[in-house]
């Protein structure tokens, strides 16, 4: 599929996002071409159909009708489409994301609608086929939480503890990354958060953590940086890991307040990962389209399965 064109495929600015979606048909004829881009296809029998004048599609072999919503993280609303893409959009442009408590102001719902709004979008930023890191990958912890006294190192009592990996690129820089909260710092929690998110051959840098201990028996070379005996700071020796989590820190008190719930973290962190991973995008706008085809991918997420499970 050719790689979508700003202006032409999806809005770029907000007056053009005015523009593309003046109304909820406009939206229902995007999300079309984003769910069916070769043309409606039966979920059942793959067959072709046709659109009735109530907005659900007939397959023309099997009969099964299909609302353009159903499966999707839209199936059952009862809010405009118009709506969905305004909280999409403002997701996707706002540079540390947007709060529920913004959301369900702006958009006149309660509160528990808004988060609800949010962590369905969340579960459609991750794809399932997403390419694991590469290359050579800085892995260390960080915390999210306040402060916490008598407590030193890796110790603590009620911070959330985050593995952050991140790509470091051949010419200089950083790539991607990756966040996912673990149990504790023992090699029990790390190594599978690693192998879960690093492709198996990459050289992971870590510092000299026992828990790291034995990467380099699952495929990874391992290289160990001894930060106590260097005189440096780790965020000398391992900066990206150390910058990611400075802008996960910003994000977290700055757009969240501090107040996100460690049963959900998980979802916070892929919704950072997201922008972060785009961050060279000069097109906001992509992102929102990027967004909504997770969306149309996305299986329902009803509110009882979001609260209840890791986002």
């Amino acid at each position: 599929m050719a790689r979508p064109v700003g202006g032409k495929d999806y809005p770029r600015t907000r007056q053009e996002f005015r523009a593309f979606f003046p109304d909820d048909d406009h939206c229902v004829a995007f999300l079309t071409r984003l769910r069916w881009p070769d043309g409606f296809r039966c979920p059942a029998c793959l067959g072709e159909g046709w659109r009735s004048a109530r907005g659900r599609w007939t397959c023309r072999g099997c009969g099964r009708q299909t609302s353009l919503t159903a499966g999707t993280i839209f199936e059952g609303t009862r809010k405009p489409l118009l709506d969905w893409f305004e909280v999409a959009w403002r997701v996707t442009t706002a540079k540390n994301g947007v709060s529920a408590l913004a959301v369900s102001s702006e958009w006149g719902m309660s509160r528990e609608a808004g988060w609800t709004w949010l962590h369905k979008f969340r579960r459609a930023m991750v794809r399932p086929d997403r390419d694991l890191l590469t290359g050579e990958v800085e892995a260390d912890e960080t915390f999210l939480g306040g402060a916490e006294d008598g407590v030193r190192g890796r110790q603590t009592v009620r911070k959330a503890i985050v593995l952050v990996m991140v790509e470091k690129k051949a010419g200089g820089g950083y790539g991607r990354a990756r966040l996912v909260s673990v149990k504790d710092f023992s090699a029990a929690s790390l190594h599978p958060a690693v192998q879960a998110n690093v492709t198996s051959g990459a050289t992971v840098i870590t510092d000299f953590h026992k828990g790291y201990l034995g990467l380099d028996r699952k495929g990874y070379t391992h290289k160990r940086i001894n930060i106590r005996a260097s005189g440096q700071t780790g965020s000398d020796l391992l900066p990206g890991v150390h910058l990611v989590a400075s802008l996960l820190d910003r994000v977290w008190l700055g757009t969240h307040h501090g107040a996100l719930r460690r049963r959900h973290l998980d979802a916070y962190l892929d919704e950072f990962v997201f922008r972060f991973n785009r961050r060279g995008s000069k097109a906001r706008g992509l992102l929102f389209y990027r967004l909504l085809e997770g969306a149309v991918s996305t299986a329902p997420q009803p509110f009882s399965a979001i609260r209840g499970g890791r986002s």
